[in-house]
């Protein structure tokens, strides 16, 4: 009896072992799951997604279309190329495509609990476990950081940013044996071959590094490795280098020391208003590893704080952002940039919902993400999606702005002129890391979502593989960088800065005026003192609203002094048709190339003229409106029309026109003229309605040191003059100057009145 009872005794105390044993494990299991998915998903965010769908438009259309894809992937299989070629290429875009497919895959499974999606992640993960490891580097040479999947580590890393959230999503669908060999075979070979073999890229400040940074951060979020997340942060440390080693960029490594990694490229390229120094193109495309680690830091380490990290710069940059697009919601093109692209591009999408979801429910953002028309499959996307629903949105107005550059803000500006259906972007910043181009005080306009003034943007044709495998062309460098290429002046047929980026990086413009309130006149005025020795220059562009016209104007001024005399051209890049001149000119029977170097050598001279004191104009249709451009010349200036297109073999060059105002042999000069919009032609009715420009003549009537005035008369009679103070921009100096008998008298940097 007494066996029999110690027997039961130990039996029971076994069941109450395992019991333990099992209880121990279900919380093990239960912490681990926990855990994942907790990047862009969580937990809470899978099961308030389940509850609502059917109920969410925007986000039940978006998970249809997403599904639908993967479906079809899963039916039609999937490729594991070996990597060999450029953007474009076969190789390059599978892996692409592959990194995409992944993302969407694993969230549908976290979303629809559906294994059949976790197990498409898991094999093609498996396949690239299996060919990773034998992987050389890529074999194209051209990138100064060459990865493996791809032919720079930019791509490969693109494809981990994209493949960890994959990962986090069929995390407990894998074994722990499973896991284990993709973490040794492919992640962390993967993390060390884009930060440790490669710190030429890894540490910088620059999109590039970003992409880097967040690429090793996201997997580390994965892996849960303190070790890389430290990484990304922080960098990578580099005892030895070659101080001299720059990328195809012309970007430096930085020195041991200097601060890297993903926290330093948040504070340097952002300007407390949330401007990206690179240019809006490239917020862009940087825009979604920074916010897409923000969330995943948020939803892992939330003791961070990285959504309050230099003032929430994170969320005013999706902001910043927006207001840097058109009325069409195309991005200004500063610096290198691709015509076209747009906030409806994915990046934007993501975005825009963690903005919302992460930065106090702006209903301004619901307004573009409906106009999106679709959210992340995300917790951010649940959010957005829920806000439309409730009808929370409020339109986005876009007005005008004036966003800093540097990361104190002291670095000069963008000033963004709005008035009507007239968009003017008036360029006054640093340099703008490795893609600025030498453009100081350059502007564009747009007029109701058409770009009427035009910067070229960059010369590359992305990832469209017979233009130099997708990337940049020799022509980025010596036409779309140079000066010429932009509306700005020219001295000596030399660009700004010689075009040397060691130089240009060291400078910036200096913001004088900036004032939007009075809808009626709004000034954007700034300084350039080292664009070229012994020469300073001023530019101000007003936007000008009166009750005779029924479209605004521009008053453009430009003063130079210099310390010798000169040849200054200012290029004009007008689009549309030519209607008429008021100068007769001569037109080349055979255009003549107009320089060797600097961008001349890419323009061909078409036609000239030899002006006198007066008026020059030009009248043009574009998009079946009429403009005219007037601006004030002086005897033997000259006017050039010209044509991009000149030492161009390959046809990698657009062939736009320009018109080149010219003054030679001259120390100070004074450019003055006026832009306007002023009619409409209907093709359907034949009908050209106010084809020719209102303005009469403009001319300058007080010209000093101290001050500027110009006179603008209108066909119906209305005279005006516009004074700036061109030394004082305090608001509150009082100032007089007399004008031909009378006396003039006001308070502020600048004065608009009209003549009695």
């Amino acid at each position: 009896m007494t066996g029999k009872l110690n027997f039961l005794m130990f039996s029971l105390a076994l069941i109450i072992l395992s019991c333990n044993k099992v209880e121990e494990v279900k919380k093990v299991d239960a912490k681990g799951k926990q855990n994942h998915p907790s990047l862009i998903l969580t937990k809470q965010g899978v099961e308030d997604i389940r509850s609502n769908l059917g109920t969410i438009p925007i986000f039940d259309k978006t998970l249809a279309k997403a599904q639908k894809q993967i479906d079809d992937a899963i039916e039609k299989g999937f490729d594991v190329p070996e990597p060999k070629d450029y953007s474009g290429g076969y190789s390059h875009e599978t892996h692409k495509k592959n990194y995409v497919l992944m993302q969407k895959a694993g969230v549908l499974y976290q979303i629809l609990d559906d294994d059949k999606y976790a197990r498409f992640v898991k094999d093609m993960l498996f396949a690239y476990a299996k060919q990773y490891p034998k992987l050389p580097i890529h074999p194209k040479p051209r990138s100064y950081a060459r990865g493996k999947l791809f032919w720079q580590c930019l791509n490969d890393s693109n494809w981990l940013v994209y493949t960890s959230q994959a990962y986090d999503c069929i995390y407990d669908f894998l074994s722990e044996e499973e896991r284990e060999i993709l973490e040794t075979d492919l992640f962390r070979p993967f993390a060390d071959h884009i930060s440790i073999a490669n710190p030429q890229f890894f540490n910088r400040v620059h999109n590039h590094a970003t992409w880097g940074n967040v690429a090793v951060g996201m997997i580390a979020l994965a892996m849960d490795d303190d070790e890389l997340l430290d990484r990304a942060l922080n960098g990578v440390t580099v005892e030895d280098f070659d101080p001299d080693q720059k990328d195809d960029d012309g970007g430096f490594i930085r020195k041991h020391g200097q601060k890297t990694g993903f926290f330093a490229n948040v504070n340097e390229p952002f300007s407390p208003d949330g401007y990206f120094t690179e240019g809006p193109y490239y917020q862009r495309y940087a825009s979604y590893p920074f916010l897409i680690f923000a969330q995943a830091l948020q939803n892992k380490k939330p003791e961070l704080k990285v959504f309050q990290y230099k003032d929430s710069v994170l969320i005013k940059s999706v902001s910043a952002l927006l207001n840097l697009s058109n009325a069409d919601g195309e991005f200004f093109l500063l610096n290198d940039a691709q015509k076209g692209m747009s906030y409806y591009n994915t990046s934007l999408v993501a975005s825009v919902d963690i903005g919302y979801h992460f930065g106090g429910n702006n209903p301004e953002f619901l307004s573009i993400a409906k106009m999106q028309d679709k959210v992340t499959l995300d917790d951010a996307g649940l959010a957005v999606a829920l806000g439309i629903k409730e009808g929370k949105e409020k339109p986005f107005i876009k007005r005008s702005i004036e966003l800093v550059d540097g990361s104190d803000g002291d670095k000069g500006a963008v000033g963004i002129l709005r008035s009507g259906e007239l968009e003017l972007v008036f360029k006054y910043t640093a340099h703008g890391l490795s893609h600025g181009h030498y453009d100081k005080l350059s502007f564009a306009l747009f007029d109701d979502g058409q770009e009427v003034i035009q910067d070229y943007g960059m010369g590359r044709f992305v990832n469209i593989e017979q233009k130099g495998g997708g990337n940049y062309l020799k022509e980025n460098t010596t036409w779309a960088k140079q000066s010429i290429a932009h509306n700005t002046l020219v001295q000596n047929e030399t660009s700004h800065f010689k075009g040397t980026y060691a130089i240009a990086s060291q400078h910036h413009s200096e913001k004088y005026i900036f004032h939007a309130e009075d809808v009626n006149v709004q000034v954007a005025s700034a300084k350039e003192e080292n664009a070229y020795k012994g020469t300073n220059l001023h530019r101000t562009m007003v936007v000008i609203k009166d009750e005779e016209n029924k479209n605004p104007y521009v008053l453009d001024i430009l003063k130079v002094s210099s310390d010798q005399s000169n040849q200054y051209d200012l290029p004009f890049y007008f689009q549309g048709q030519v209607m008429q001149t008021s100068f007769e000119y001569t037109k080349l029977k055979v255009p003549e190339i107009m320089g060797n170097s600097y961008g001349y050598q890419h323009l061909y001279k078409e036609a000239s003229a030899t002006l006198e004191d007066g008026n020059l104009k030009l009248n043009w249709l574009a998009n079946n409106k009429f403009y005219t451009y007037t601006a004030i010349t002086y005897d033997q200036d000259e006017v050039v029309f010209g044509r991009i297109g000149a030492n161009d073999p390959e046809f990698n060059l657009r062939n736009e026109q320009t018109l080149i105002l010219r003054k030679t042999k001259t120390k100070d000069a004074l450019f003055v003229s006026t832009i306007e919009s002023h009619g409409t032609y209907s093709p359907v009715s034949e009908l050209a309605v106010n084809a020719y420009s209102n303005i009469d003549k403009i001319a300058v009537v007080y010209d000093s040191k101290e001050y500027t005035a110009i006179q603008i008369s209108m066909k119906k009679g209305r005279q005006s003059i516009f004074i700036i103070s061109n030394e004082d921009n305090n608001q509150n100096t009082d100032h007089i100057i007399s004008l031909e008998g009378y006396e003039y008298r006001w308070k502020g940097s600048y004065f608009l009145t009209n003549i009695k």
